[in-house]
């Protein structure tokens, strides 16, 4: 195969050489070595094609490359990429009025990572608290849940339940109480008079694809709403289109007060993300409170306005929504002696194996032998999570090779 520039002429043991070498071993990778992708196809440096069932953690929704943002993206990039906050560029006004047409939020906050917009959020519900609903000077709580995964800054894993992420990064931020997922009462309990936010992914991703009781999202949103605290979802791996709605809090049909999103919102080129509320929670903020350099540059943003568009105009998030059905029900059906549950909404699928399997790696190394690259989680669950612009035929490839390993 004749290589393009850029592609390197090391072999994949020499890469991952130099990564184990040079790299902080802070991820621990399937031994693959990507050098292309199309569509939902990557291809190794020795040739070797493989489905992407993971899309980046939902970060490539639309699927590799997609022509239409790279033309975006190479269009900006000749144009201009970064003017920082400091002065105004012409791509920023577009994105949030294009977010907020399409979601019916009144304000967008650009930041970068997920994480930033989850520490935003936080920003936003303390202050909110303090100058409009009148909670005492650095006494505000936020309610969040055990298993949940929100990102790895020092505040947001003082209130993570995963002992690993917590583990040597201490002292931890005060203001948070956890709750068990799912349970109503027990928000009920832990709201206080101090109480400004509970914040909840819609289904836990990283902690299995774990979705809630029917009406959790509808009870949070009552309780939220006659107790005066914000209803912030964190919609990072969930929403555009993920679960087969444009956010995964459309299938109770609540309406939250923050909606914190990322990951796709880039299309799988560059990190951009941030959160939508309306006027009573984004006026606390005022100039200087609240920043990024790289929050809202022009190239990120001409690269999700187009994102957006794809995702809406051809029809990945009804695509997510009926291959999704096909693929929960396939899986379903498959006789494994391995498979306690099969679990997810739209193209974000949880398969959890018994603890006598020995666990979900093996399976998805076993996975990527046959083709298809998936990423296990919570040491017993495959995560299966395609570029939404996948095709039946090859979600019945896929399909054929997952049952072929589940059984063997």
């Amino acid at each position: 195969m004749e290589r393009t520039h850029g592609e390197t002429s090391l072999s994949a043991q020499e890469l991952i050489a130099l990564e184990e070498r040079y790299g902080a071993h802070n991820y621990h990778p399937l031994d693959v070595v990507i050098t292309r992708a199309r569509g939902v196809w990557v291809w190794d440096v020795e040739g070797n094609r493989y489905l992407d069932f993971l899309a980046a953690y939902s970060a490539v929704n639309q699927g590799h490359c997609h022509p239409k943002i790279v033309a975006a993206l190479k269009e900006q990039a000749e144009r201009v990429t970064l003017t920082s906050r400091a002065f105004r560029n012409d791509q920023l006004g577009p994105l949030c009025q294009q977010l907020c047409q399409l979601t019916g939020f009144s304000r967008f906050l650009p930041m970068n990572s997920g994480a930033e917009a989850v520490e935003t959020a936080v920003k936003a519900a303390r202050k909110w608290g303090y100058t409009v609903k009148g909670v005492p000077q650095d006494q505000a709580e936020i309610i969040a849940f055990a298993g949940n995964f929100h990102g790895r800054t020092t505040t947001i894993i003082s209130f993570s339940t995963e002992e690993q992420y917590r583990e040597g990064f201490g002292p931890f931020t005060p203001g948070f109480r956890v709750v068990p997922y799912g349970d109503l009462a027990a928000v009920a309990e832990a709201v206080n008079d101090h109480t400004v936010a509970v914040l909840v992914e819609p289904i836990q991703g990283e902690s299995g694809i774990i979705v809630p009781p029917e009406g959790f999202l509808r009870g949070l949103r009552e309780l939220t709403a006659q107790r005066r605290v914000l209803l912030m979802v964190d919609e990072i791996q969930s929403g555009l289109g993920r679960t087969g709605k444009l956010f995964a809090y459309e299938h109770e049909g609540i309406r939250p007060d923050v909606v914190i999103i990322g990951k796709a919102l880039g299309g799988g080129f560059v990190p951009i993300s941030g959160i939508l509320a309306d006027d009573e929670v984004m006026g606390v903020f005022r100039p200087g409170d609240h920043g990024s350099t790289f929050g809202g540059n022009p190239l990120a943003c001409a690269v999700a306005r187009v994102a957006l568009r794809v995702l809406v105009e051809e029809g990945m998030i009804e695509n997510s929504a009926q291959l999704g059905a096909y693929f929960l029900a396939k899986l379903r059906g498959i006789p494994s002696p391995y498979v306690r549950e099969v679990r997810g909404k739209g193209l974000w699928i949880g398969v959890e194996l018994l603890p006598e399997a020995g666990g979900a790696r093996r399976f998805c190394e076993a996975l990527k032998e046959e083709g298809l690259l998936c990423k296990e989680t919570h040491v017993h669950t495959i995560r299966f999570a395609p570029p939404l612009v996948i095709t039946r035929d090859e979600l019945d490839w896929a399909l054929e090779r997952i049952e072929k390993v589940l059984r063997s």
